[in-house]
């Protein structure tokens, strides 16, 4: 690894002959921005591939668009290529079909030879392997603030051809402002948690529900967690000691509060992997009692699920929910769970539709949780399953409409 500064860094992507190279960043809340920044000066043209884009990557004429889960920097973009992919397998799209060029590294300072990438694991060993095997060129964003994390995420400093030393903050998440929101998440927190076996596995996402039923497990012992990413739950159940201290956390990718960050800063009970190995389905169903814990933005009659797609356009794509539903439900006392509100405030409509008319993310989950109850589908019949959404999932308003477009549909007479 060669440390430079930013002008002899931007002189030397100046001199890549691509005509339009593939750059792939490390995403999520884990950007290297000052690395983004030097490579849209530097070059006329290129692709960027990014994860969970956030506002404020480069978009202009030159710049096209390339990610297999959206975030809010490429949703709605006209110059974006979605590319429909289990995230499991995004790897293999980067070997085969979308080969990189350079790759963009947000990274922790030097230690005893290595580098960590911190909170963003993921897709970023797949790239780099591919990159340095084409002769591609791998860049590194040096940050004192970036914990230093094991497993995975440790690259030895020959891995990178450059590096520039810029310490920013890490970004973490605003808070919830809306009580009633708030509420809502806490209200399905309590409706899941006796769902959850002590000892069990759990696979968490962001936000307000997945932390709510973190929360909610405050009589749980023996947890174990493997997960495609964690936020401030897990330290919540790490000092209620809820977790299992034989087994490590494994995740692919963190972001929270910076408690999140200190408590992940050289913990060897945190594990970060890649995510061939995170999101493998066959790894996940070797988890004991393995407890996917998902959200949605609408379920249909049919029990299908789509955190997709909103308005008929793409919203975020399928991640890891796909990976971790198949895996859950091949696990020994597994479970996936949906849990969600049962109605969007925003559009004021019930989030139980009659059918999806968008593509679906997922099917075939154990059971579908929103603040107005459980509705267990494992197991039951189309009709049953039909009846336990109506009458247990949906909001009292809503339900006799959905009664009449399931009559409509032939699930119930």
């Amino acid at each position: 690894m060669r440390i430079v500064d930013s002008a002899r860094l931007l002189s030397l992507l100046e001199g890549i002959a691509y005509p339009e190279p593939r750059v792939v960043a490390s995403g999520n809340h884990a950007t290297p921005w000052h690395l983004l920044e030097l490579v849209d000066k530097a070059l006329p043209q290129y692709r960027l591939f990014q994860l969970n884009s956030q506002p404020g990557i480069p978009v202009r004429d030159g710049v096209r668009h390339e990610s297999p889960f959206v975030g809010p920097g490429m949703r709605g973009l006209p110059s974006l290529d979605y590319l429909p992919a289990r995230l499991s397998l995004v790897p293999q799209i980067l070997a085969t079909t979308h080969h990189p060029d350079i790759v963009l590294l947000h990274t922790s300072a030097p230690r005893n030879g290595k580098v960590s990438l911190g909170v963003e694991v993921n897709i970023l060993p797949a790239a780099i392997e591919r990159t340095l095997a084409a002769g591609g060129v791998v860049v590194a964003q040096l940050n004192a603030n970036m914990p230093y994390t094991f497993g995975d995420a440790e690259l030895p400093l020959d891995t990178i051809d450059f590096a520039v030393e810029h310490d920013v903050p890490l970004p973490s998440p605003v808070g919830m402002r809306d009580p009633s929101a708030a509420d809502i998440a806490a209200r399905i927190g309590r409706l899941v948690a006796p769902m959850i076996e002590d000892g069990a596995t759990l696979q968490t996402g962001i936000g307000a529900i997945p932390d709510a039923v973190l929360a909610a497990l405050t009589e749980h012992t023996g947890l174990r967690v493997w997960s495609e990413m964690i936020s401030d739950g897990v330290v919540e159940l790490s000092a209620r000691r809820a977790l299992d201290e034989s087994t490590p956390v494994t995740a692919s990718f963190l972001f929270g509060a910076p408690e999140l960050y200190t408590w992940a800063d050289r913990n060897p009970a945190l594990r970060m992997a890649r995510t061939e190995t995170v999101n493998d389905p066959a790894r996940i169903a070797a988890q004991h009692a393995m407890t996917s814990i998902n959200t949605a933005l609408q379920v249909d009659l049919y029990a299908q699920a789509n955190a997709s797609y909103a308005r008929d356009r793409i919203y975020s794509g399928f991640g890891g929910q796909t990976d971790f539903v198949v895996g859950a439900l091949h696990s020994p006392g597994g479970q996936a769970i949906i849990a969600l509100p049962s109605w969007h405030a925003k559009s004021d409509t019930s989030t139980i539709v009659p059918q999806l008319c968008t593509p679906a993310t997922s099917f075939q989950h154990t059971a579908i949780v929103t603040d107005q109850g459980r509705a267990d589908l494992f197991g039951h019949s189309q009709r049953g399953q039909a009846e336990h959404l109506i009458d247990k999932a949906a909001r009292p308003e809503a339900r006799e409409h959905l009664r009449k477009a399931a009559a409509q549909l032939g699930i119930l007479a």
